[in-house]
């Protein structure tokens, strides 16, 4: 039996109070199951937002997508996260990631580090977080999200989340602003299977979550891909229309994409970008609870 669907958006855009609350309540009305805020210079700050985001609505849970954790030290980030779920009434979902823009760290005054220096530091801030937060008599813990690709962080999803999110995308090699490049089909196959044998001894299995980049309503799934195209120059049409994180088509179109990926990959939490919040919409409507 497949996991029931969850449906989150990540809201990018910092905006004053009132439209941010709006958004939100957009989103509760629409049926997204968690409102999510990256973490990224120049996009609203996480925790703040978030507690504007549970006063605004009362269903969604809320979480970040994901922290950057060269951003935080661990101990600080413990105060944040203890306050933030209990200013949200418990509805606080932590994702975490190792961060992948350089450009970000070099404005903040922050060192990047190497790839392995930054999984060090994640793993670092996760067993930190299990001894400030570990779970109390009278409290769950905080769910922990962590987004990963490479076998190391695989392994630490394997290890210690509760939800393991799959990018479908890699760094592009010497980028410093966070450029990727998407994985093929086989290749994010090839990913989700080595997470399972990572994560065979789990007493309980991790939700996947896949984050989609772009969803375009069509009733030409060809054409629309061909201007896709540039965007992914080492794929051709057939490739691209295969990856779960590029949804094309009508809305029955876009609901058997979700169907398919989720009895392919196991994803059954997805998110998607805020911009494609509405156009999305319909899949979520179609599909909640199932």
């Amino acid at each position: 039996m497949p996991r029931a669907f969850r449906f989150g958006v990540s809201l990018m855009n910092p905006v004053p109070a009132d439209e941010w609350r709006a958004k939100c309540r957009r989103a509760e009305q629409l049926g997204y199951d968690v409102i999510l805020v990256p973490d990224h210079l120049g996009m609203p700050a996480p925790f703040p937002a978030l507690v504007a985001a549970a006063e605004a609505t009362s269903r969604p849970r809320l979480g970040t997508f994901v922290l950057n954790a060269g951003f935080w030290n661990p101990t600080l980030l413990a105060r944040e996260v203890a306050t933030t779920d209990a200013l949200t009434g418990g509805r606080l979902e932590l994702g975490l990631g190792t961060g992948y823009v350089q450009a970000e760290h070099d404005t903040a005054g922050l060192p990047y580090g190497s790839a392995r220096e930054r999984v060090d530091h994640l793993r670092h801030t996760v067993q930190e977080l299990d001894r400030l937060l570990g779970p109390a008599e009278d409290q769950p813990r905080v769910p922990l999200l962590i987004g990963a690709n490479g076998d190391r962080l695989l392994r630490l999803a394997a290890e210690h989340a509760d939800i393991a999110a799959f990018t479908g995308a890699r760094s592009v090699p010497g980028s410093t602003t966070g450029a990727l490049a998407a994985l093929t089909a086989e290749e994010l196959d090839e990913r989700v299977a080595a997470y399972r044998r990572l994560a065979a001894g789990r007493a309980e299995p991790a939700e996947l979550n896949v984050l989609i980049q772009l969803v375009v309503a069509t009733d030409d799934r060809e054409a629309a891909v061909r201007e896709l195209l540039p965007r992914v120059p080492h794929l051709t049409a057939r490739q691209a229309l295969d990856l779960p994180i590029l949804l094309l088509g009508t809305p029955e179109q876009l609901t058997a994409q979700v169907l398919a990926q989720r009895e392919r990959y196991g994803f059954s939490y997805l998110t998607v970008l805020e911009p494609y919040m509405e156009a999305f919409g319909v899949v979520v409507e179609a599909l909640r609870g199932q």
